[in-house]
């Protein structure tokens, strides 16, 4: 479901006459494959009930099928990630690995070998890994084979946006990560729209290589700094409760969703005459200091 993110700078809908450009929207990425990919999680288990159920001569094969399993679900639960990152840019390479289609394979080895437990003819353990990679492929598809949205492009240009893009990302995965350790849930509610509005701004520049020098403190200075201080407040948090390191936070959070949101709808209207709107804000911001408990 799409989302609309808004922000002192967004344009209001419905002024006369309004240049502006339209509210950023985020569209959420789809849950079917996502929700498919955990359910294989679930395969491996009776081949793990069988190992320790069964005989002793069995015992190693069903766990190397259980094994493959996992294996399988979790370089499919990886690839269905990636396709949703690479479907949801403009521009975008290949991934390096094609995750979906070994696991694919690796649900076909899987149950071929759990075949092999149950002592079964080998025809039968054939057709059993033909048919997990048949059915795998069905309900996942294949990884993307080409990279799109590069012909005629500076390719010294889109490896640098993809650079950049790459560290953002891990800078926006480690933000998670640390907001999760505060226990928070209206704040890690609060750090997930940041990361939509932040992403918002990494296919704006995906869209227009051109753009990367514009956003580039964005992306990498005031990521850096956000990801700090947000471990920095975890810390704090997780322990003392303190309302006003929280009061703090959030005026932070509010800060940072203002300004990636205008920096974004700038570089949409190619607007460059104000793009360091209120940089020194950000930057005091992201110099939050260790509040008292």
């Amino acid at each position: 479901m799409a989302r609309r993110v808004v922000g002192r700078f967004s344009p209001k809908t419905g002024d006369a006459g309004s240049n502006q450009t339209p509210d950023l929207v985020i569209s959420d990425p789809p849950t079917g494959p996502m929700l498919r990919a955990h359910l294989a999680f679930a395969l491996p288990f009776p081949f793990l009930i069988k190992a320790f159920t069964g005989t002793p001569a069995g015992l190693m094969t069903a766990l190397g099928a259980a094994g493959f399993l996992v294996a399988a679900a979790w370089l499919t639960r990886e690839g269905v990630k990636a396709q949703a990152a690479f479907d949801a840019r403009k521009i975008a390479r290949r991934p390096a690995l094609p995750r979906k289609m070994i696991g694919s394979a690796l649900t076909g080895l899987g149950l071929a070998l759990g075949g092999l437990a149950g002592a079964e003819p080998p025809f039968v353990l054939a057709g059993f890994a033909v048919l997990g990679v048949a059915l795998h492929s069905a309900a996942f598809g294949f990884d993307p084979l080409a990279s799109k949205g590069m012909t005629d492009q500076d390719l010294f240009q889109t490896d640098r946006v993809a650079r950049a893009v790459l560290e953002g990302e891990a800078l926006l995965s480690s933000m998670s990560d640390a907001i999760a350790r505060a226990g928070d849930g209206a704040l890690q509610t609060r750090v997930a729209r940041f990361c939509d509005i932040a992403r918002a701004l990494f296919r704006q520049v995906e869209n227009d290589p051109g753009d990367l020098a514009a956003a580039r403190k964005y992306m990498s200075i005031y990521l850096t700094g956000a990801r700090d201080a947000t471990v920095k407040f975890s810390e704090i948090f997780a322990t003392t409760r303190n309302d006003k390191a929280r009061a703090d936070y959030e005026a932070l959070l509010s800060d940072l969703e203002t300004n990636f949101a205008a920096r974004t709808n700038a570089l949409l209207s190619n607007s460059h005459t104000d793009l360091d709107i209120e940089i020194q804000v950000l930057r005091d911001r992201l110099k939050l200091e260790r509040p008292t408990p």
